[in-house]
């Protein structure tokens, strides 16, 4: 019976493997900070959050009278109350959220811009409407350029243990 041929591995001695991988986080770390890619979220300013949440394992309403409504969630969801306060001049940042929010203007306009726009056109809510914000990855931004405080309220569904709000980077679509 012929035993197997015995290879020489070199050792490499401690202090050589440790030099090699501190100089590898470090050709990273300055690779990853000269690459012109390089974004970093937008954060927000002038804005503040009040959340109440609440957790189900699985949620079903339906309605049939007028109305029709149904709302069907088969699927643990954390379930968000927020109410945003923004001052004139204030943003949220470019930002996006992982589940939908149907949100209502109390008080003020809400200026809303999609990161998907290429023309940077923004839609105006005034107190008393209201828009749906599909989340799934939808960027976006919500500003008071108005000259009262913006007041609204949200009502949000989360997959169960996920990050309510995902800020996100400028999409380049807009100046700001």
């Amino acid at each position: 019976m012929r035993s197997a041929p015995i290879r020489s591995v070199p050792i490499r001695s401690a202090p050589t493997r440790a030099k090699r991988r501190a100089l590898s986080a470090i050709l990273g770390l300055a690779a990853s900070l000269s690459w012109t890619g390089f974004v970093s979220a937008t954060p927000a300013n002038g804005f503040a959050s009040d959340v109440a949440k609440a957790s189900f394992d699985s949620l079903r309403i339906i309605y049939a009278q007028q109305p029709k409504i149904r709302l069907l969630v088969n699927d643990p969801a954390d379930y968000y109350a927020v109410t945003n306060t923004v001052v004139p001049g204030g943003y949220s940042g470019w930002h996006t959220h992982p589940g939908p929010s149907v949100v209502v203007v109390k008080s003020g306009v809400a200026t809303v811009y999609d990161g998907d726009d290429p023309t940077c056109t923004p839609e105006v809510y005034p107190a008393g409407t209201g828009f749906v914000d599909p989340g799934d990855g939808h960027v976006h931004m919500v500003r008071n350029e108005g000259a009262e405080t913006l007041i609204t309220q949200a009502f949000q569904i989360i997959p169960a243990g996920g990050t309510r709000r995902i800020d996100a980077p400028s999409p380049g679509t807009c100046p700001f």
